[in-house]
């Protein structure tokens, strides 16, 4: 398949708004597209790049190439090609990176060098989603698209399923199943705005703890245990303290899901960076096990001796994880019988903020597993933390944000009366958001070039985050997780915008 069609559907997915219209886009590519060719589409068109970060950098990408006149490019060639230039490293390699980078654009005409830039860069958000391309492939192989999704979730990879349907049809399905060793994807949460509204929702239900750790699943089979993450990434090596707390439960033969956590001497949950720190590091797993072990805290089983129990209702699963798993593993959570016993729902939420983890998600009993879905029976709830800092930079927009300012710089007052940056955000902004930051960006402009353009600190604009970690990129050492707009404030002046000491001081176990 030409480069040049899959950049053309990646264009044509962004200017519609119908989801039924980018289900019929996407299902027309993939009658086109062979076997070979859908490891590397359906990743193009979610903005992913199978090899991860290649190491170039906007220096590189700015450089203005001839484009070609003829669509030549296939996507298997543009796939090797990254994968040499993901390669590149040693003496020499930034000018071996520009080298590949060249020829890869002069080899690709005007449009196709518009989608590799914005897929390099990371700025390929079109909506063709991993759920829309589901159904696109149902369309495309006459398959029930339901059989598709069940198919996604036990192996783990639409890729994979894609591969087999567009290979062997739909016959192909019945050859993925839920199995021991074989990770799947986790059943995800949505969020509501208290727990009031999340057991209107749901009646009757499970409030439970919602730990700032790192999603686990546990396969055991006799003897040999697996670990994965929600990525699917295999960490076993990695923690050997929960192989042995998997090898020392009753079971077997099992998959659990649940959470690996890091606490302190006092019980309370230590910062998520060093959790994530522990579980990233593959280097001298044993002093690092020593200095910050790590501990599982389970919530949910979906097989238990050679039993799926994915379709059965949470009461059920859980049953069967409390036959496994004593309570001091398991999460902590309340019964509510739904809205007329919701003040001991809110009573569990203030306990768990208390013992130091960042809020509760809301299951209803009945709801079975969806693996690979963000089910509205999972309902998370979490104080929102904001801030109003202060807009110091934005970046040029790409794929349907091309000609608009959209990545933003964000700054909090320093002591010496400066503004530090603490990260930058593209979330939560809707299109006439873009179109007036734009402009109103372009009259506070001080410095400009292709990629950014450095403003007057003067503009306010409140900003949701998740939590704060520890950074070295910016100057006072800290950065904002998950960063959103929720709103600019003209009404502010820029003076009146949040300090770094008050960031600081609202998390103390975040030390820079």
């Amino acid at each position: 398949m030409l480069l040049a069609r899959l950049a053309q559907v990646s264009q044509d997915v962004a200017a519609t708004s119908a989801r039924s219209q980018k289900i019929a886009l996407l299902a027309e590519l993939f009658r086109e597209a062979g076997p070979d060719d859908v490891p590397i589409v359906i990743p193009y068109l979610a903005g992913r790049l199978p090899q991860g970060r290649l190491g170039v950098g906007w220096k590189v990408l700015s450089r203005p190439v001839e484009p070609a006149v003829e669509p030549t490019l296939t996507v298997g060639e543009v796939n090797g090609r990254l994968t040499r230039l993901g390669k590149v490293a040693g003496a020499g390699s930034q000018a071996e990176r520009a080298r590949l980078v060249g020829e890869l654009m002069g080899a690709a005409t005007e449009g196709e060098q518009r989608f590799l830039f914005g897929l390099i860069t990371g700025e390929v958000r079109q909506g063709a989603l991993d759920a829309v391309a589901v159904e696109g492939l149902a369309q495309a192989t006459e398959a029930p698209p339901a059989d598709v999704r069940r198919a996604v979730m036990l192996a783990g990879s639409l890729q994979t399923v894609a591969e087999a349907l567009l290979t062997d049809g739909p016959p192909a399905l019945d050859r993925f199943r839920l199995t021991v060793g074989r990770p799947v994807l986790p059943m995800l949460a949505h969020s509501a705005s208290s727990v009031a509204e999340a057991v209107e929702k749901l009646g009757e239900c499970a409030v439970e703890e919602k730990l700032d750790g790192i999603r686990v699943q546990i396969h055991r089979d006799g003897d040999v245990v697996r670990l994965y993450t929600r990525t699917l990434d295999d960490i076993t090596d990695r923690l050997p303290e929960l192989t042995a707390a998997a090898l020392e439960l009753r079971g077997e033969r099992f998959i659990l899901d649940g959470e690996v956590i890091a606490f302190d001497e006092d019980g309370r949950p230590r910062s998520f960076q060093e959790t994530a720190g522990r579980v990233g590091s593959r280097v001298d797993v044993a002093t690092a096990a020593r200095e910050v072990p790590v501990s599982p805290v389970f919530f949910d089983a979906l097989s238990v001796d050679g039993h799926d129990l994915l379709d059965l209702p949470f009461a059920r699963r859980h049953a069967e994880l409390a036959r496994l798993v004593p309570e001091p593993m398991r999460v902590r959570r309340a019964l509510v019988s739904g809205p007329e016993d919701v003040g001991a729902a809110e009573e569990f939420l203030a306990g768990t903020l208390e013992r130091g983890h960042e809020g509760v998600v809301v299951k209803s009993l009945d709801a079975p597993y969806s693996a690979g879905r963000r089910g509205a029976s999972w309902l998370k709830v979490k104080p929102v933390h904001t801030l109003d800092l202060v807009v110091l930079a934005a970046e040029w927009g790409h794929g349907r944000r091309t000609g608009k300012l959209s990545n933003l710089h964000l700054g909090a007052r320093a002591a010496d009366g400066s503004f530090a940056m603490l990260g930058k955000t593209f979330k939560g902004m809707t299109d006439a958001m873009l179109t007036w930051q734009t402009e109103r960006l372009q009259e506070l402009a001080v410095e400009s070039n292709d990629h950014v353009v450095t403003v007057r600190p003067e503009l306010v604009v409140e900003i949701a985050y998740d939590g704060l970690q520890r950074s070295t990129r910016y100057p006072a050492g800290v950065t904002l997780r998950f960063a959103r707009v929720v709103r600019y404030r003209e009404d502010k002046r820029p003076e009146e915008a949040d300090t770094v000491e008050t960031l600081l001081a609202a998390h103390p176990e975040v030390k820079p």
